[in-house]
Parts: structure tokens; C-alpha cells; sequence
């Protein structure tokens, strides 16, 4: 059987590019970039490139650029280490918004059992973010901002410009989520009014277990790992030498084609919501996030008078990949918080598939993969 990959959001394939740069440095550079011998040298070097490469992407100094596991430790790292060194200046007030991803959220939370106060924002039926709430919630305490760049289950793209001249007018450090931005909107942190930014190299088709955590040099902060000196001793422990060269390829290849990419993926995910509009019927399909302020790659789509149980499971049997957007507690798909955030009826909430596109994905693909579930989709229509 076919089997269709819409899970892009979620983790990407690797590119044969970047998996081939790769398999170089595990050919040929081992050693540890902290050694001081020739091996040493050699890693750090490379290590170095890797850092100017992603930095000159996304438009920072090498030197302000951070290697992560992840976009989990990068927001981790960020929020802890910015909120625990204001807290030293007595300030210990946190703004985020009910749409985060829970690497932000549950952070926020952590750090309010550590005593610091924490506002969550709402969002507007579209998942968008107000200015002028973030405005309002500022208090003469507040330590930190941190607002996603883009949704990764809904796609909705925040006003991060606006949010950040704010919190640069009023000298709060602002704490962005780019996770899914990186490779689908332009980012030069030159020109923008942000002091943290955090990025996954798995999202643009590059290896899992890497990522970059941007720093701006002013920023008091705190390290969240200790052990050597690595990272400038910002983040401790031995770095993955080939992860930071893959990453460095893939974020390399992303915003080279990202003009094109943006306009192919638009295209796809555009057909694709026809697509199921005709299969399941137009009145029946609602479209969840922002329209038009939306990454091109995703679709988050609630299927009224179905369920989110029932379609993945008849999207899996069909070779398809997709996801519920929503956490998997004790064995039952719940909600999206996402979702409920945006005050979404309880049909849309719970008839919710994100879909998601990429490298590999074709219109001829998505042509088999709707042929492939107009048959369980008919049904579902007709037991609505």
C-alpha cells in the first residue's frame, strides 16, 4: 500500500542534501570540539561554520546563536534563563498567550511553582494574539514576553512586530517561538524588535535532536544546563557536531527556495481544502485558523458530524498520515487547548485533522490520497 506523508508539522524528512553533509562529518570529524588537540580543532571549526551559517539565515551575529537539543530546550532555556535573571532585578511577572506550545506553557507554569506570576492571554476566534492585550497585561514587574512566531497546529501567523515594539518600548525582553516559521516566513533579526528566538532543525527537513536558541547580547540570563564551558557556557554538555552541520544545510536550503516554496505549498494546501470540501461536502468542512496571516503549509480542518478518533484512524488504514493536532492522554484524543483557546463549538473542536505539507508532496499525490478516502469520507457525510 501507498503510504502519504501530511505530518510535515509535526517532523519532516530529512533532505538528501543535508543527510549527505552529514554522513560526512560522521565519516571524517570525531573529535570533541572542547579538545585542544588537532581532532579538536577540526570539530570546533566546524562547529564554527555551522554557527556563522545559520546565523547569517537568520540574520544575527554567530555569537548570539545558541546550539539546543531542540525547539523544547530552546524555549525551555529561554524563558527559565531570562525569567530567573530578572527575577534578581525584581522582576518576576510573565505574559504568554493560551496558544503556545506546551514546551512554552508548561515552562510558564513551571516557573510560577518557583513563585514568578504569570498572564495568559487570549486569542480572537482567528487564534490571533492582540497588541493591545499584551499592551494592557504590562505591569511595572513584568520580567518577560513570549509570544510563537507562527501556530503549528493552525498555522495562524501573530503580529510579532507590533508585540515586539511594544516590549521594546517599554524595555521588556520578548521571548519568540519560531519553530515553524523558520523556512516559511522571512526572519532577520537585524530589523526585528525581538530578544530571544528559538528554532528546531526537524521542522525544515533537517535532523531531529538539534536546534538554536538566539540570544541577544544585552539579555541578562541564566544558563539552564551546567557542565563544561560549551555554548559559551550558556549550555552545557558536548555538541552534535553532525546535527549542527545538517541543521546548517537544511536551514541554508529552506530560505534559499523559501519564494517558491511558499507559493507550491499555498497551492497544495489550497487544493487540498477543496479537495475535501468536495469529498465531505463544503457546508460540512470549516477551515481553523487565520485565512489569510497563515503559514502556507498547514490546514487544520474540522470535519462537523464526524470525529477526530474516527478520521485518524480511517486516514491511517488509508496510508495516510495526519495528525489530531491535540495531545494523547491516557489513550484518548482530547481537544487541542489551541482549539478551545479560539472558542471553537464543540463540532469543530471535536471533528479537528491537522494536515500538513512538504518536501515530497505533489498535486498528483494529493489527487491518490483523496481518491483514496472519498469512499470513508462519503460514509462519514452520510452518517452525519
Amino acid at each position: 500500500m501507498e503510504r502519504i506523508y501530511f505530518d510535515h508539522a509535526a517532523s519532516s524528512p530529512l533532505h538528501p542534501d543535508v543527510a549527505d553533509a552529514m554522513m560526512t562529518v560522521y565519516k571524517e570529524t570525531f573529535g570533541n570540539a572542547s579538545s585542544t588537540h588537532s581532532f579538536g580543532r577540526a570539530a570546533k571549526a566546524l562547529l564554527g561554520r555551522s554557527r556563522e551559517r545559520i546565523a547569517a539565515v537568520v540574520g544575527c551575529a554567530p555569537n548570539e546563536l545558541y546550539f539546543t537539543s531542540g525547539g523544547t530546550e530552546s524555549d525551555n532555556t529561554a524563558i527559565t534563563g531570562v525569567a530567573r535573571a530578572m527575577d534578581k532585578q525584581g522582576k518576576a511577572h510573565i505574559i504568554t498567550s493560551s496558544v503556545e506550545h506546551h514546551a512554552v506553557l508548561r515552562t510558564c507554569e513551571s516557573l510560577q511553582k518557583e513563585g514568578f506570576e504569570l498572564t495568559v492571554l487570549s486569542v480572537d476566534a482567528f487564534g490571533l494574539v492582540s497588541p493591545s492585550d499584551v499592551e494592557a497585561a504590562i505591569r511595572p514587574d513584568t520580567a518577560l514576553i513570549t509570544v510563537m512566531y507562527a501556530n503549528n497546529e493552525t498555522g495562524t501567523i501573530q503580529p510579532i512586530e507590533a508585540i515586539g515594539a511594544i516590549a521594546r518600548e517599554r524595555g521588556i525582553p520578548f521571548h519568540v517561538d519560531a519553530v515553524q516559521a523558520l523556512g516559511s516566513i522571512p526572519i532577520d533579526l537585524k530589523t526585528l524588535p525581538v530578544d530571544l528566538m528559538s528554532f528546531s532543525a526537524h521542522k525544515i527537513n533537517g535532523p531531529q535532536g538539534i536546534g538554536a536558541l538566539y540570544i541577544a547580547k544585552h539579555l541578562p540570563f541564566e544558563p539552564l544546563l551546567f557542565g563544561g564551558s560549551q555554548e559559551r557556557k550558556r549550555r552545557a554538555g558536548t555538541e552534535n557536531l553532525a546535527g549542527a552541520a545538517g541543521f546548517a544545510k537544511a536551514a541554508e536550503l529552506a530560505v534559499n527556495s523559501l519564494t517558491e516554496k511558499k507559493l507550491f505549498l499555498d497551492m497544495l494546501r489550497l487544493n487540498w481544502i477543496e479537495r475535501m470540501k468536495t469529498a465531505y461536502g463544503a457546508e460540512r468542512i470549516a477551515v481553523n485558523g487565520h485565512l489569510s496571516q497563515t503559514l502556507p503549509h498547514i490546514a487544520n480542518l474540522s470535519f462537523i458530524g464526524s470525529d477526530t478518533e474516527t478520521l485518524l484512524m480511517n486516514f491511517d488504514l488509508a496510508g495516510i498520515a495526519v495528525s489530531g493536532g491535540s495531545a494523547c492522554t491516557a489513550g484518548a484524543i482530547e481537544p487541542s487547548h489551541v482549539l478551545i483557546a479560539m472558542g471553537l463549538p464543540e463540532a469543530r473542536l471535536t471533528s479537528a485533522v491537522r494536515f500538513s505539507f512538504g518536501l515530497g508532496n505533489t498535486l498528483e499525490e494529493l489527487e491518490r490520497a483523496s481518491e483514496k478516502i472519498a469512499t470513508f469520507l462519503n460514509r462519514a457525510r452520510t452518517n452525519a
